[in-house]
């Protein structure tokens, strides 16, 4: 059984430590419990890992994140995966700072990369994993604040938060989308 986990965010040292790449973030805590090591490939710098007879694969689109379609349509077609198995991780300025919910299918919220991913699968009938991000900023400065850096309460509070995310990617691949959401959403 295969999959593809797709964490959003952007490429380069200038975006690593901002909300908006809180996707990238998920996934390098997922890989980096997996013992996997991410290598660039074709549209993506991409990871291979194992878990519980599950091949994993996971992607950090180098596309920047308003194109990131382009990429998870590739890696789709590329390791023959089909939609059910593709989980999308991307932030959410609509949950509160650490707040974590999946669903199966859903709008774009107005993200662009979502978006995008939409338009180039022709559906939104993907799962997500949102990772709230908060959503303190002024009128007009919400781009500001999602490519804003982590505050210091959110950064000593990150690692807790990325070992939840990574359960969630972990029960998503082992017991499915209805039970993860059932046993993990709220926590």
């Amino acid at each position: 059984m295969k999959y593809l986990v797709v964490g959003l965010g952007n490429p380069g040292s200038k975006y690593e430590n901002t909300r908006h790449n809180i996707g990238f973030k998920v996934l390098d805590n997922f890989v980096k419990e997996r013992e996997g090591v991410f290598e660039t490939d074709k549209l993506a710098d991409v990871a291979k890992v194992k878990y519980k007879g599950r091949t994993i694969i996971t992607i950090k689109p180098n596309t920047f994140m308003n194109l990131s379609g382009k990429a998870v349509n590739y890696w789709m077609q590329q390791e023959k995966i089909q939609r059910q198995n593709v989980l999308v991780v991307t932030d959410d300025i609509a949950l509160p700072f650490g707040k974590l919910r999946m669903k199966g299918k859903g709008s774009d919220g107005g993200h662009n990369g979502l978006k995008d991913i939409q338009a180039v699968l022709g559906t939104n009938q993907y799962a997500r994993l949102r990772f709230g991000v908060g959503s303190e900023f002024n009128p007009g400065r919400q781009t500001n604040y999602v490519l804003g850096e982590w505050s210091k309460e959110e950064s000593l509070a990150l690692p807790e938060r990325l070992d939840t995310a990574t359960e969630f990617i972990k029960g998503f691949t082992t017991i499915g989308l209805q039970l993860t959401m059932t046993n993990w959403n709220g926590k």
